[in-house]
């Protein structure tokens, strides 16, 4: 794409501006031009380009948004056959990994130990649901002063709380 063709410029390059990724006049890579027209940062467009390593059914549930970016990036280090067999472990047991299994089935692979196995033992691993409690500012408003900071909204409430876990133990 973009990238391609700013690595194509024609003619030899110059001294000092022959790096293997390819260079463009101003002495910056291809990869940050890119970043640059895209409003990305360089690294962001290098997992981009990391994405072109993955078994194309698993590129495909990326574009539908079924398996995460990151995550995906880390896939990319497995082997074509390991993706799909990986592809086929997913699908059986309904399961995505998250970033966090990902980077552990990344490390099996290039220590050559992962195989259905581990990859059913890391899909299948109990995963903490994270506890979130979001408090709509138009409620808390009312209870609070006009003058009062988030800051000190949330200094009441954990008072509030604490004495509420002592009364409660």
């Amino acid at each position: 794409m973009k990238l391609d063709a700013i690595r194509r410029r024609a003619g030899r390059p110059g001294k000092g501006n022959s790096g293997q990724v390819g260079q463009n006049l101003k002495g910056k890579a291809s990869v940050e031009i890119v970043a640059e027209n895209a409003g990305e940062s360089y690294k962001q467009v290098q997992r981009f380009i990391r994405l072109t390593e993955l078994y194309p059914r698993l590129l495909q549930m990326v574009d539908d948004k079924k398996v995460p970016f990151n995550p995906a990036v880390e896939l990319s280090y497995l082997t074509l056959a390991e993706q799909e067999t990986l592809l086929g472990v997913m699908e059986e047991l309904s399961a995505v990994p998250s970033l966090e299994q990902a980077k552990r089935l990344k490390k099996y692979s290039q220590e050559g130990k992962l195989g259905v196995d581990v990859m059913d033992a890391i899909l299948t691993e109990e995963r903490p649901v994270p506890v979130q409690v979001t408090l709509k500012n138009d409620r808390l408003k009312k209870y609070f002063p006009k003058n009062y900071t988030p800051k000190q909204m949330e200094d009441v409430i954990f008072s509030l709380l604490e004495t509420w876990k002592t009364e409660h133990e």
